[in-house]
């Protein structure tokens, strides 16, 4: 999104900096991937100092001006402007300089005296159209400051990188709110000189309309969602006047005429694509309709196409003129001999809209919004908008009111903010008065404020806000992300229980980063034996196209590659995945650490020269170290093993071994060490809840035969909710039983997500509301199948408990 920074100064009232807009863009709505300095015309042009003037000895209007353009040496300047002062500050061309008009600034003699440069009047810079004197500076630089750098002059373009979820932001408009809101001034509409009367209120209508005899029809198939029309008579189309061209390529929009020229500022203003259509084209009717089967259609860039069948077309008669919501026919279009306009400023389907954009290999910035989404409440202010600015610019008057096709439009959607909930997710809120600030300056109009809540009304151009978190989120956009704390708190805002694999694992690799080993994460592939390991279908390597069945495997060969680069002293461990065959299953998968030590006990130092290496006592040790941590509070016991130095054991249960190791190594490598222990069997399965025994102590949960596996699903659910009233005798445990029972092997999310009783609820009975969500493996559900299935649940429910629907 292109952005003007002379044009949201227009909204804002007031000239603000590029740089700060930036900031402030940047640090709260989007990222300001690039400025663009558009008048890099002035980059030679320094602000100088007019020393001493006094009058030229051949001429009556003529100045000999010294002039400090902050070089070592003051230059000889001849000026003709009647209003140069000595000591004043003026914008100043140095020889070399190419102006605006193309004019080479040389060293030349007037009237026998040689002139160093130019002192520039603002239409010679195009700062405009004063050419009376030269233009005084009211600053405080130095000379020899660039002109671009001491003041505002020019324009800068804003390039935002505009996510899908902020279609608000594509458009002058939407970034001019968010400014307003962080600096705190209101944000209007400029004003447009030659703008005359109000348009007429526009005429309301269902499906069909008309104005100014143009009977309009919008085909419910084509999912409008609103369509408005004006007639404009008596235009005169030509070039566009230079404010308006220069607001255009300010954004990098190309001036056309003034008629297109001015539906391209309402769209980059307001974000609302405009049409405009050659009246005497469309044969006095016009038909928003699917395309039909085979329909061609010449585009404004000269190409025929045809057209898909998910289409939408805005036809004239029989003959499509234009493809909704991409891009304009060629036949209707506005040319120097057009006199009457129909204008249209519509809401279309964005997936529509997606689809045949994508069918034809076009892209506009039409399409662009309508893809994302414009506020059909916009259309109003935009068509308005556009009428006022074509009359003002190219002539003509509005023959009739408009039409405004329409049904209900969207109400406004209303939320709650908690200020506590705001608390929990951001660390620290706000104080109230300063959270209605933030909601108010983002568009959200205030229902209430009491105690803990603030209920809002959604704005119509905030599609995104959908939920209570989004509230959240847009308080912290306007209060700065960097103005809160950064120390990490203990709080938890999810229900949701850490796996207790995740937090035994942390738990071990604190006690061993305690002990002083380094962590590594290598990768589990080895060199195998299809008969002892699972060998991987893909394998990034041949010579290494096995799961390792133990983490010794692979820190073995880290460890004899420390010693083949003469590092002798080796202390690391690596918390990862074992696996075990299981026949034609998917493998079996087992977290477990493994440590592997060889070398000096500690370092040297001047009171030990030669410290003792590392011997089975300190593996011992540190395998206690790793035992305690995985089974907190167990018994821990090491015992002699048949093939290991010991058997490490918790509660006579044996959680793997220390073993002397066997490396490729060199002659003077100290003898290494390995220990592996097991943290548990990675399962696919919910995480123990807190105060269970696996929870509070790190057991493992119980191993099962190999790892269970389940295909990501392709086929889309079906979901409905089940408010039930219940005796409150019954648990709601007995419900959740008969539900499961009646719904068959479909159900695959039963979820209890309301409580309520109070007004409406009988004495001793309360009403709850189950979700669940239902899903085929391999087809789309029928709407038949999901009312059969509510019906035989709510048939059991009032058979076996005397539960009812609410």
């Amino acid at each position: 999104m292109n952005v003007s920074r002379e044009w949201l100064g227009a909204f804002l009232g007031r000239d603000v900096a590029a740089q700060e807009l930036r900031d402030v863009i940047t640090r709260h709505t989007a990222t300001v991937d690039e400025l663009v300095p558009l008048r890099q015309d002035l980059a030679p042009i320094v602000v100088a100092r007019v020393v001493e003037a006094k009058r030229h000895p051949d001429s009556d209007h003529l100045w000999v001006t010294q002039v400090d353009a902050g070089g070592p040496e003051r230059l000889e300047v001849i000026c003709g402007a009647p209003n140069v002062t000595e000591g004043r500050l003026y914008p100043f061309a140095p020889l070399g300089t190419t102006m605006a008009n193309g004019m080479k600034i040389e060293r030349r003699k007037i009237r026998g005296i040689a002139s160093n440069g130019m002192l520039c009047s603002a239409r010679e810079l195009g700062l405009g159209e004063s050419h009376e004197g030269i233009l005084e500076l009211d600053l405080d630089v130095p000379t020899g400051t660039p002109l671009l750098a001491a003041m505002p002059v020019g324009d800068t373009r804003l390039v935002l990188d505009v996510g899908a979820n902020r279609p608000d932001l594509l458009s002058h408009l939407g970034v001019a709110r968010e400014v307003a809101a962080v600096l705190g001034v209101p944000a209007h509409l400029p004003g447009i000189t030659g703008v005359s009367a109000p348009v007429p209120a526009p005429k309301r209508a269902k499906g069909r309309g008309s104005t100014a005899g143009v009977s309009i029809e919008v085909d419910p198939a084509t999912r409008t969602r609103r369509y408005m029309a004006a007639v404009v008579k008596g235009i005169s189309v030509g070039a566009s006047p230079e404010w308006l061209t220069r607001r255009l390529e300010a954004v990098g929009v190309r001036s056309i005429n003034n008629i297109v020229d001015a539906t391209n500022y309402v769209l980059h203003e307001l974000g609302q694509p405009v049409h405009a259509f050659d009246l005497a084209r469309l044969e006095g009717r016009v038909a928003v309709r699917r395309a039909r089967s085979g329909e061609k259609l010449v585009t404004l860039d000269g190409v025929t196409r045809e057209l898909p069948p998910e289409a939408v077309v805005i036809a004239g008669g029989d003959q499509a003129h234009a493809v909704a919501g991409v891009m304009g026919g060629r036949d209707s279009e506005v040319t120097d001999a057009t006199r009457e306009l129909f204008i249209e400023v519509a809401s279309f389907d964005p997936a529509f809209t997606r689809a045949t954009r994508r069918r034809l290999g076009l892209s506009t910035d039409a399409s662009y919004r309508f893809e994302r989404g414009v506020d059909p409440h916009l259309a109003a202010e935009a068509l308005e908008r556009v009428v006022q600015i074509i009359v003002a610019v190219a002539g003509g008057s509005v023959a009739d009111a408009p039409a405004d096709i329409h049904d209900e439009l969207p109400a406004p959607k209303a939320l709650t903010l908690r200020v506590s909930r705001v608390r929990q997710v951001l660390g620290e809120a706000p104080d109230a008065a300063r959270l209605r600030r933030y909601l108010e300056g983002a568009g959200f109009t205030i229902i209430s404020a009491a105690d803990d809540r603030i209920a809002v009304t959604v704005p119509s151009w905030r599609s995104d806000v959908a939920e209570e978190i989004d509230l959240v989120e847009e308080v912290a956009r306007f209060h700065g992300y960097d103005a809160f704390p950064t120390e990490i708190r203990p709080f938890r805002p999810t229900s949701t229980f850490d796996d207790p694999l995740w937090t035994t694992a942390n738990r071990v690799r604190q006690a061993l980063v305690g002990e002083g080993l380094l962590e590594v994460r290598p990768m589990p592939f080895v060199a195998g034996d299809d008969a002892t390991h699972v060998r991987v279908a893909n394998p990034l390597a041949e010579n290494e196209a096995h799961l390792r069945a133990s983490l010794l495997e692979t820190l073995t060969r880290r460890a004899e590659y420390n010693l083949a680069q003469r590092s002798a002293d080796v202390r690391m461990f690596e918390i990862g995945s074992a696996f075990a065959r299981a026949g034609t299953r998917q493998p079996g998968e087992e977290l477990r650490v493994g440590i592997v030590v060889l070398g000096r006990r500690r370092p040297p130092h001047f009171t030990e020269a030669s410290p003792p290496n590392v011997d089975e006592w300190d593996a011992k040790a540190l395998a206690e170290v790793a035992a305690t941590a995985i089974r907190p509070g167990g018994v821990i016991a090491l015992e002699a093993g048949q093939d290991a130095l010991w058997d490490v054991m918790s509660d006579g249960q044996r959680l793997g071994a220390v073993r002397r190791l066997a490396l490729d190594a060199p002659v003077w490598a100290a003898p290494a060490f390995g220990i592996e222990l097991s943290l548990g069997t990675v399962e696919d399965a919910h995480p123990a809840p807190a105060g269970s025994h696996a929870y509070r102590s790190g057991r493992p949960a119980p191993i099962r035969p190999g790892s269970r596996y389940r295909s990501l699903p392709t086929m889309p659910a079906a979901e409905f909710d089940l408010a039930l009233i219940v005796p409150a005798a019954v648990p709601a445990a007995d419900v959740e039983g008969v539900i499961r029972a009646a719904a068959g092997d479909l159900l695959e999310r039963l979820e209890l997500f309301d409580l309520y009783t109070g007004t409406g609820i009988e004495a001793g009975e309360r009403s709850l509301a189950w979700r669940l969500t239902f899903r085929h493996p391999e087809r789309t559900l029928r709407d038949k199948e999901i009312e059969g299935r509510r019906s035989k649940i709510l048939s059991a429910l009032q058979q076996e408990l005397n539960v009812r629907q609410r």
